[in-house]
């Protein structure tokens, strides 16, 4: 290989890279609602990117970065729907009427509004090309044009999709259930969260399994107790952190104040468990616009007392 050659594949790495900050945020708002989760639709963006990686180490030309990102994407997602075996098929019927001129209309803006604000498990109700559809159009504001060539279909067979989407999407916002209640924390996470706000350090490592695992998202894969130790003396430099019991989409959680007046987290972290022994942390740290989206119950408890 020239150094020609390498120069050019240093500023492709460069270029991605650089969009990928950019774009981490909004292909997290179409992932999450497309796969139903914003945990997962995480994972789905990290897939993406190393994908990304990977594909364009071969590549002689760079593609046009935006569109290409979102297509992995979006095939990402199918791929976990798939997995889940929750994707939906629905005939496509005559064409609606949508505007899509440069002007805001105040139908669009009123649909943009609701989209935006439905909850993001809500969009797994929909079929999957709908709830495509509704989430490039109503919360990312594409084009259609451009959604028809992400999707490969035509710009009427998108029409008639949205239409129906936004249909059916005010009958489920319509009939959605209120929130649980807040649910008492389980003793193992209460017990993290308890050592963890209390500073007990050596505490939380004696917690970690021998092959304990650290996902921050962008940042390498920390593996085994030692290394993934260190994850707790980084937190020790932070004086104003604490911890929350919490929820997400079932799952409990833990919520990640940085604050002592802070009523909302900044972000969370979740743990996998063999039986008292902590086997894997996801520390959403680093992506922090995964907030923008979760619905966190919070529990009172912040397990401040021994």
């Amino acid at each position: 290989m020239t150094g020609g050659e390498d120069h050019s594949s240093t500023n492709r790495w460069a270029a991605l890279l650089a969009l990928a900050e950019e774009l981490r945020p909004e292909l997290h708002r179409y992932c999450s609602r497309l796969v139903g989760s914003v945990i997962e639709g995480e994972d789905v963006v990290q897939d993406t990117f190393a994908k990304a990686l990977v594909a364009l180490e071969a590549m002689a030309e760079l593609p046009q970065l935006r569109a290409w990102l979102f297509r992995i994407a979006h095939n990402r997602a199918l791929d976990v729907l798939r997995s889940k075996a929750i994707r939906a098929a629905e005939p496509i019927e005559a064409a609606y009427a949508v505007v899509d001129g440069a002007s805001p209309d105040p139908v669009e803006q009123l649909m943009h509004q609701e989209a935006v604000r439905t909850a993001v498990s809500r969009f797994a109700e929909l079929p999957i090309l709908q709830r495509s559809v509704i989430i490039l159009k109503d919360v990312l504001d594409e084009p259609l044009t451009d959604i028809a060539a992400l999707l490969g279909l035509s710009v009427d067979a998108v029409k008639a999709h949205l239409a129906r989407g936004r249909a059916r999407l005010r009958e489920i916002n319509a009939t959605a259930s209120p929130p649980p209640d807040v649910r008492s924390p389980s003793a193992a996470v209460m017990r993290y969260v308890t050592l963890f706000n209390q500073k007990d350090w050596d505490g939380l490592r004696a917690m970690l399994a021998d092959d304990v695992r650290l996902n921050q998202s962008a940042h390498a894969v920390r593996t085994g107790r030692a290394d993934v130790g260190m994850f707790f003396s980084i937190y020790g430099k932070m004086d104003r952190v604490r911890l929350a019991p919490a929820w997400l989409e079932g799952r409990e959680v833990i919520a990640v104040f940085e604050g002592d007046m802070e009523a909302r987290p900044s972000y969370f972290m979740w743990l996998e468990w063999r039986g008292d022994e902590i086997t894997f942390i996801r520390d959403y740290r680093y992506v922090r616009y995964i907030m923008a989206d979760a619905e966190l119950t919070v529990s009172t408890d912040s397990g401040t007392q021994s």
